[in-house]
């Protein structure tokens, strides 16, 4: 398969996945979600690859979700559904990773952004049952937040460089689906 956004190579028994949009900071987009996925399966299925590495093209990792779509940005569109929500792409990607067969290793080569770092939930999520488990909250929460005033204020006043006015209150409007992870062990 032909990729538009990533670098696939083999060489010496490593395969070598490069995010390719070094003018956009390797910002994420469904079709790198897409090709990044493809090219695990290519990994896994090649008995040649001993090992991966995923690096960045330029000088960032990768930027995050790109932006250019304004306040629209985590807005769903077709997407696959986790009960009912639409799955989070950035955790669909790490699954895939998390699935690998081969050992991974991440050659962070500047700035990782967002879907270009671990998450907090990603990182409350070692006490689920599972990665899916976690991946399962993050794309319930993705999909209820994604489109959120919050959301959508703090993406357009980047764009625009200037202050956001979040109008959201920790107080009154946490989505009833925030995981209570980690379990706090009583006794420590």
């Amino acid at each position: 398969m032909a990729f538009s956004e990533i670098d696939y190579t083999v060489t010496d028994g490593v395969a070598t996945v490069t995010l390719k949009r070094p003018d956009r900071l390797n910002a994420f987009t469904f079709t790198m979600r897409s090709e990044l996925i493809d090219a695990f399966d290519q990994a896994d299925a090649d008995d040649e690859v001993r090992a991966v590495v995923v690096t960045g093209a330029g000088r960032a990792f990768c930027a995050g979700a790109d932006l250019s779509g304004g306040g629209a940005t985590f807005g769903h569109g077709e997407a696959e559904l986790i009960d009912g929500y639409p799955r989070d792409g950035g955790g669909t990607v790490a699954l895939r990773i998390a699935a690998c067969l081969k050992p991974v290793i991440a050659a962070v080569n500047g700035p990782a952004v967002g879907v270009g770092a671990i998450r907090r939930l990603m990182w409350s999520g070692l006490s689920a049952e599972s990665p899916w488990q976690a991946h399962a909250a993050d794309s319930r929460l993705m999909a209820e937040l994604g489109g959120a005033p919050d959301a959508v204020e703090g993406v357009t006043a980047f764009l625009e460089k200037r202050p956001a006015a979040f109008p959201m209150r920790v107080s009154k409007d946490l989505p009833e689906g925030l995981p209570d992870w980690p379990y706090r062990d009583e006794h420590v």
